[in-house]
């Protein structure tokens, strides 16, 4: 399902995790959303995501979120 978010962008709700979280996805996260900025890879297949507002947050290998994800033109 695609949507149009501010700025006409179009953008996409996807299910993520530690495999296929990638910079730009957007995760909200205690009501606000959050831009990925950067990102680690752990032990045991975690990652470290770093956001644009500098929290950080770890997620297990197991760990599903739903993210929008702005749409690449090709």
């Amino acid at each position: 399902m695609s949507n149009r978010i501010h700025g006409g962008v179009l953008v996409s709700n996807v299910e993520v995790t530690s495999a296929t979280v990638q910079r730009g996805d957007i995760i909200q996260l205690g009501g606000q959303p959050c831009r990925v900025r950067d990102l680690f890879q752990l032990s045991h297949g975690a990652k470290q995501l770093v956001f644009e507002s500098g929290e950080l947050l770890t997620i297990h290998a197991r760990t599903r979120l739903i993210a929008v994800r702005p749409l690449r033109r090709r």
